[in-house]
């Protein structure tokens, strides 16, 4: 646990959460998410934060045991893609913003981009 009053990084519990998820392949119950990840938490604190991911649209759940398992939605690419798509919605330039991320990719990045654009979509 970490000492009163000292604040773990945002996102870095709901990060163990989901990677706890992704690992096990399987819907999880909240007990078991608790073994799974690396900080010592209780289980309510645990349930709440799939509760959280759940509002989020990152975790699924459905009733199993005495309670709900839960389930990853989307894998880690699908999450960055997500991030990606919530700051272009969050509003301002979307030109400007799109223009900023091609001009911080290295080359590979961006061939790989262009490629990617110029494939042909169903």
């Amino acid at each position: 646990m970490t000492d009163e009053g000292e604040r773990r990084p945002a996102g870095e519990l709901e990060s163990s959460v989901l990677a706890a998820l992704w690992a096990a392949g399987t819907a999880q119950s909240a007990a078991e998410v608790r073994v799974a990840i690396p900080q010592d938490l209780a289980r309510t604190t645990v349930a709440t934060l799939l509760g959280r991911l759940c509002d989020k649209g990152l975790v699924g759940r459905r009733p199993g045991g005495r309670g709900f398992v839960y389930f990853a939605v989307q894998d880690t690419h699908g999450l960055a893609a997500r991030r990606m798509h919530r700051e272009l919605e969050g509003g301002g330039d979307r030109s400007m913003i799109l223009a900023r991320f091609i001009e911080g990719l290295d080359p590979h990045d961006e061939a790989e981009l262009r490629r990617l654009l110029q494939e042909d979509r169903p």
